[in-house]
């Protein structure tokens, strides 16, 4: 084949040199036809490749009759191209190899591929989220751990949080710590359609949503929208995110503590991330999102705080708990046989008796657990001091040294019933006071023959936490209070009154 660079040789000698073709032919060593095709073209044509007939044309149609029933076919049970090259060797008696039947399948689907267009998006209105996940390696070993990674779509700002589950109070938890960072609010909020968030389906974009996620939809007036199922191309932003969380802010693998240092790492890996030029662009993520904050583009945060919590309904039984999914969780004896709420966050569980919260306990993810405060059954205790020996809440209670101490002292002065009684009395005490202060009075209750109960107790009645509160300062009071002023008692006006009481005595004698 002749190149482009003899193509300029030969057409300049014959149009400066004034050569002729005889010439030409002779000089380059083609023939005449060749020159000539060359003198008629300013550059060589392009390989072009002259087809051939193929074995497998006189099959391509009952190929085509195939894909066509495919598309009112499951998806799942759907022709792959080794199940139609074999129904057409065994059905067809085709005699072709299998990678003629699969390139001619891979050219049909090219043809079907969807296209798109690019959509741009203005600054302020609109968010993206999904859940993406990492392996992380903590002190106990490697987990999958869930990261609720959100997005804005005109600047690409991210924020990334990792959470235990993909539960509805774990969506309403990264949620709110997501606009607190970013500092505004999206005029719309994008998902896939998952079910903590969008529990029911129906036709086209509608959707019956998680009612505590309407709720935060009206708390921070964001519009709350879906994309069509099985189309995550319409937040191809947070998808995008996604891979670039697995691929550079969790490679190599992290290390790290417990979740809390995890999510340190995230948040800077988010801030960090503000500084770079995308691709495309000519400012950084941080300036574009500067666009996003104003205003007139977003919303601003509201004054109040959303609960990102879920509540259900529940009883306190005859054990003093209340069961929230297969858990249950201790509450005080005042609580017995009474309805309450369990509010469920992410990390605790609250029991709510009418508008007072009256137990909190760490969030408990495993399951047919009892999660028991001490504290709670110290009442009871004192009816049943026997339980003291035989309840797992007592036995697993970690108290100081200083305790089992004054038990053994008791039982040996008393008596081991009478001295376990006496033991469940200071017990009580904690109920009501601090630990320390309990045990600062043990301390000084210990004699030379053992130690006084009754001592004990007159002693944490009378003392006080040295620990009093101090006063606020003015920026931490609350606005309602900030410009009270109430002036100091004059005591002197109430001299006024006993001199008239003595006036008033001497004229009735």
């Amino acid at each position: 084949m002749v190149k482009v660079d003899k193509y300029a040789l030969i057409r300049r000698a014959h149009l400066v040199d004034k050569m002729s073709i005889r010439e030409l032919a002779r000089t380059f060593h083609h023939s005449k036809r060749k020159i000539r095709e060359i003198l008629r073209e300013p550059e060589p044509k392009p390989y072009q490749r002259r087809a051939m007939p193929s074995v497998l044309d006189s099959f391509k149609a009952v190929i085509d009759e195939i894909l066509r029933a495919d598309e009112e076919a499951p998806r799942k049970q759907r022709h792959t191209a080794a199940k139609i090259f074999r129904r057409l060797r065994d059905e067809h008696a085709y005699g072709g190899g299998y990678d003629r039947v699969r390139r001619y399948i891979g050219s049909k689907g090219r043809s079907q591929r969807e296209t798109f267009i690019p959509l741009d998006h203005d600054p302020g209105q609109r968010l993206e989220c999904d859940f993406g996940h990492i392996h992380v390696d903590f002190p106990d070993g490697r987990r999958l751990v869930p990261v609720l990674m959100m997005t804005w779509a005109y600047s690409n700002c991210p924020f990334a949080i990792a959470l235990p589950t993909e539960r509805t109070e774990a969506i309403l938890h990264g949620m709110v710590e997501a606009f607190a960072f970013f500092g505004c609010v999206p005029r719309e909020v994008w998902w896939d359609n998952p079910k903590t968030v969008a529990p029911q389906l129906f036709a086209g974009r509608e959707r019956r949503l998680n009612e505590r996620y309407l709720a935060l939809s009206s708390h921070y007036a964001f519009e709350p929208l879906f994309c069509m199922v099985r189309e995550p191309q319409e937040k191809p932003r947070v998808e995008g995110r996604v891979r670039h969380l697995q691929r550079d802010w969790a490679t190599p693998v992290p290390r790290t503590q417990d979740r809390a240092e995890l999510n340190v790492h995230l948040r800077a890996c988010c801030m960090r991330d503000r500084d770079r030029i995308q691709q495309g662009q000519t400012e950084t993520i941080g300036q574009r999102f500067a666009r996003e904050t104003i205003v007139e583009a977003s919303r601003s945060l509201p004054t109040g705080q959303f609960d990102p919590c879920i509540s259900e309904p529940a009883k306190v039984d005859k054990y003093q708990t209340a069961r929230f999914e297969t858990n249950r969780y201790s509450a005080p004896r005042s609580a017995a046989f009474q309805a309450v709420t369990v509010k469920a966050y992410v990390e605790r569980i609250d029991i709510v008796l009418g508008s007072q919260v009256i137990a909190a306990h760490p969030r408990c993810y495993g399951k047919n657990e009892q999660i028991l405060d001490p504290h709670h059954y110290l009442d009871t205790l004192r009816r049943r001091p026997a339980a003291l020996d035989h309840a797992n809440v007592f036995r697993r209670w970690h108290l100081p040294a200083l305790f089992s101490e004054l038990r053994t002292a008791l039982e040996k002065q008393h008596g081991e019933r009478r001295g376990a009684k006496h033991f469940v009395r200071v017990l009580h005490l904690l109920d009501e006071h601090p630990i320390e202060l309990v045990q600062r009075a043990i301390e000084m209750s210990r004699g030379a023959t053992g130690y006084d109960v009754e001592s004990i107790l007159l002693r944490v009645r009378r003392q006080r936490p040295d620990n009093t509160p101090t006063p606020l300062e003015r920026s931490q009071q609350p606005e309602l209070v900030r410009d009270v002023n109430v002036p100091p008692p004059d005591l002197s006006k109430f001299n006024q009154f006993l001199s008239h009481g003595e006036s008033d005595h001497e004229g009735s004698e």
